[in-house]
């Protein structure tokens, strides 16, 4: 059968997509906000470009992201710093107007002269004095005089400490770097606030919402998100239309008496897989508990039930590791699953192929441990100057120091190689599931090049440059073709069950592949909207953000083939032995169209987005759509090599099976009593007074945000005791009591 048309589509819209997501981008770069000496308009000096840029690394080296937000991206129990200091700038100006009239503060004045004085700050704020000729930005004395007093206010927030914030004492004590960290802080803001030159919008498309300068959604916000929910509509009717005109194949049925894999034997390279999946989910549980921690820390600031952790641990230590660790343990298995079924579709080792599986595993310790230790120190500012390379980058889910990043790189390199000679001879041939296999092969060469994407940008790039490049890596690599590569791997699985035909296996990747990157790669941009980026970015990102939705509205159809193939028949009562691995797969499929879809759709167009940017609606999407989907594909490739490795011994599933409905309620439970409802009372209070106001201490901290955040106990608790029975399960596998005393499978 050919596929021609399947590749010449997918190639149009890979090609055509990156085309423009690189020329959009190259142009967000090139006109993100500058980096100006700024000085008073008397020529006084207050700081450089440099101290600016300086400040960034030094905003990084304690852990960037990991506290707070900047631009809304990063952590949500600090206050977004960009926000936060344009609003306290604007009340300090306000105050210090007001005190010239005679009255005692702002509030003191009547509305006349308010309103007076609100105007005279939006000329203050939104005019952009940039002179480019000199690369400089000059600003009134009393925006000086508050830009002194803001100084020393954050420099007693990062070297006293806030209990409030999860900022422990002594988290940056260096005088010269506190006035480093000012400078940023307050460049982040002035471009939250100063229109473009030649726009009336500021260089982050008017983010965040602060009414007092004017800071209202732009009028190519609103028109975009309106278009995106038509573009929904139109791509969700025609993907239906296309559905229903296509001729139904049977899918399912008849199949083998008996297992396929019970007559392969396991090469030496696939056993030595097995060891993958042990430290997938020791990963796991690490994550879990740094998940606990980090979550606490928002109730309680520094301590774990009165015991003062965050000397040890703090804050945005058990952040990081609790985002990174979740990126080791889904690739580790999706990769580990790769190894093992390279030899599996070709029927070929390779020579020395478990001897690079093996080293491919000490490289991976290597990794994990050191970038770990390095997020510590570096956080802990015990690695000095050489924070970027050991330490911590502070950017969320690249945040390992750039030696470990690039070791990563060369791991991944090292995977591909491996999965390259393992496939090698069944590429060679003219085989049915060719095109299968060179799906499978141009995936896995996308796996280490757009990791390679984090290698982009430098310690000292624009804040624009690193933005844009860590979501190629975050969107592109972990959601874009780390998915495509599991939807191949599971069709192969299913194939070589013989569950599915290899032609429909193909079509179904080929197509599934080519829909979701016509929306998945230029939907890059939803993540710039209010990142320094031109306004190009939010029409492109609005629309194609949009479509990647429509697929997922096709997921009921996905999970019910599962369902069906999980169901035996009298001749063949084997394929039960796989319903817990086929079940994981359906709760991909549940959570695809719930955590990636609805909740994703939910904060995804530009007017959404606007409000509640850096609010807890993004966290209710990121669990939802990093385990619901990816974790849950994980764990249920783990198990499916455990299966297939394990062939002719029965499981005794039932902790599996406890283990499933504790996962899945429990992440139901987090949501919907807790998180989901923090997150909507947030976009309240950010559409009412604005976005420093939904993060500030003053409503985090109100009585019922904190019982709220105590909601989300029960499900923790019932997620964790499902992760503890799957890793009981996983351990049964190796000491025997995980396996049926009742004999062999059916």
């Amino acid at each position: 059968m050919s596929y021609k048309r399947y590749w010449v589509a997918l190639a149009i819209v890979i090609l055509g997509s990156f085309a423009v997501l690189g020329g959009v981008g190259r142009k967000m770069i090139s006109e993100a906000p500058p980096l100006p000496d700024v000085y008073t308009t008397d020529g006084q000096l207050l700081f450089t470009g440099s101290s600016i840029t300086d400040g960034q690394g030094v905003w990084q080296s304690i852990g960037g992201q990991e506290i707070g937000t900047v631009w809304g991206h990063g952590a949500y129990v600090a206050p977004d710093w960009s926000a936060d200091w344009l609003h306290r700038e604007s009340l300090m100006l306000l105050d210090t107007w007001a005190a010239k009239l005679g009255a005692a503060n702002f509030a003191a004045l009547d509305q006349d002269q308010q309103a007076v004085l609100k105007a005279r700050l939006i000329r203050e704020m939104r005019t952009n004095t940039y002179d480019a000729s000199r690369n400089r930005v000059t600003i009134s004395a009393d925006r000086a005089a508050a830009y002194e007093k803001l100084q020393a206010y954050y420099t007693d927030v990062f070297a006293t400490g806030r209990s409030e914030y999860a900022i422990p004492s002594g988290a940056l004590t260096n005088a010269a770097k506190q006035k480093q960290l000012a400078a940023f802080f307050w460049w982040t803001a002035w471009a939250c606030g100063t229109d473009r030159i030649g726009s009336e919008t500021t260089y982050t498309n008017n983010w965040p919402h602060e009414p007092l300068i004017g800071n209202e959604p732009s009028s190519s916000a609103v028109l975009w998100s309106v278009l995106s929910f038509v573009g929904l509509l139109a791509g969700i009717g025609g993907l239906v239309w296309w559905y229903a005109s296509q001729e139904k194949e049977l899918v399912h049925g008849p199949y083998p008496a008996s297992d396929p894999f019970l007559a392969l034997k396991a090469t030496p390279s696939q056993r030595a897989t097995l060891k993958y999946f042990f430290v997938v989910v020791i990963l796991w549980g690490v994550q879990i508990l740094m998940g606990v921690l980090t979550a606490h820390y928002g109730v309680e600031g520094q301590a774990f039930f009165g015991f003062p952790l965050a000397k040890y641990l703090p804050y945005a230590v058990t952040r990081t590791w609790h985002l990174q660790i979740a990126i080791f343990w889904i690739a580790t298995s999706w990769l580990a699953t790769g190894l093992y079924v390279g030899p599996a579709v070709s029927g070929h080792e390779p020579k020395y192929q478990r001897l690079g599986v093996n080293v491919l595993f000490g490289a991976l310790i290597l990794v994990v441990g050191g970038s770990l230790a390095g997020e510590w120190m570096g956080i802990q500012q015990r690695l000095g100057n050489m924070w970027f390379w050991f330490g911590s980058q502070g950017y969320e889910y690249v945040d390992l120091g750039r030696l470990w990043q690039i070791l990563l790189f060369v791991g991944l390199v090292l995977w591909l190689v491996l999965m390259v000679a393992a496939l090698k001879p069944a590429l060679v041939k003219k085989s049915e599931d060719r095109s299968l296999l060179m799906l499978f092969l141009i995936s896995s060469i996308a796996i280490p090049l757009f990791y390679s994407a984090g290698l982009m940008y430098g310690q000292r790039s624009n804040l624009v440059t690193a933005e844009y490049w860590r979501w190629w890596v975050v969107h592109l690599w972990v959601e874009g073709f780390f998915e495509v590569f599991a939807t191949v791997v599971i069709g192969f699985l299913f194939t070589r069950l013989q569950l599915i035909e290899i032609r429909t296996a193909t079509k179904a990747a080929l197509f599934s592949t080519t829909i979701f990157l016509s929306g998945g790669i230029i939907g890059t941009f939803h993540h710039l909207y209010f990142a320094g980026a031109t306004p190009a970015v939010i029409g492109l990102g609005a629309i194609f953000s949009a479509f990647e939705v429509v697929p997922l509205t096709l997921i009921g159809f996905e999970a019910w083939e599962n369902i069906r193939l999980a169901r035996p028949t009298e001749k063949s009562r084997w394929i039960a032995n796989y319903k817990w691995p086929i079940y994981f797969f359906v709760a991909v499929a549940f959570w695809n169209l719930v955590g990636a879809g609805l909740f994703g759709f939910l904060i995804n167009p530009p007017i959404s987005l606007y409000y509640v940017q850096g609010l807890n609606l993004t966290p209710v999407h990121g669990h939802t759509a990093l385990f619901g989907v990816y974790g849950m594909l994980g764990l249920g490739l783990t198990l499916f090599c455990f299966r297939a490795l394990g062939a002719g011994r029965k499981w005794n599933e039932t902790p599996l099976k406890l283990s499933f409905w504790c996962l899945n309620f429990g992440l139901i439970f987090m949501v919907v009593l807790s998180m989901l409802p923090v997150g909507l009372l947030q976009a309240w209070a950010s559409i009412e007074h604005g976005t420093w106001y939904a993060r500030s201490a003053e409503f985090m901290q109100s009585g019922s945000m904190q019982t709220l955040r105590w909601m989300r106990v029960p499900g923790d608790i019932l997620f964790s005791i499902g992760a503890a029975l799957f890793a009981w399960f996983v351990i049964g596998l190796l000491t025997g009591h995980s396996y049926s005393r009742k004999g062999a499978e059916g």
